[in-house]
């Protein structure tokens, strides 16, 4: 019996999905950090018109850490409780369609909407000339 690592989980007949490949994991995060850069930048030149730069700049940054840390905290509960969660859905045969794998990619898509925001507060503060 050799312990090799699960690639995917098993169904009940013993299939095993196959992982998402590099260009797949890369897609999900990449398109969602662009998509946070430009809400990002949007945000930060509203608010540059609504208030002053500084202030601007810091709420910008201050939501995409708060949408970074939802994402990240979210994705390491669903790796974590994940299992537990599918299996008690299967003990109790209930259909709720939920699945770790389909929580963690959400997860990893808020998380890289954060980081975009983050981003682009910081870009275009920095070329607002915010110190």
């Amino acid at each position: 019996m050799s312990s090799s690592p699960r690639p995917g989980r098993a169904d009940a007949d013993g299939y095993r999905e196959p992982p998402p490949s590099l260009a797949a994991r890369v897609r999900l995060v990449g398109g969602a950090l662009l998509t946070g850069v430009g809400v990002g930048v949007v945000g930060v030149g509203v608010g540059t018109l609504l208030a002053d730069l500084p202030t601007a700049a810091d709420a910008g940054f201050l939501l995409g850490t708060v949408a970074f840390g939802f994402g990240l905290l979210g994705w390491a509960g669903s790796a974590l409780a994940g299992p537990g969660l599918e299996a008690m859905q299967s003990h109790l045969d209930t259909a709720g369609g939920w699945t770790e794998a389909d929580s963690r990619r959400a997860m990893a898509r808020i998380g890289g909407f954060g980081a975009g925001v983050m981003l682009a507060a910081m870009l275009v503060g920095t070329a607002l000339g915010y110190t």
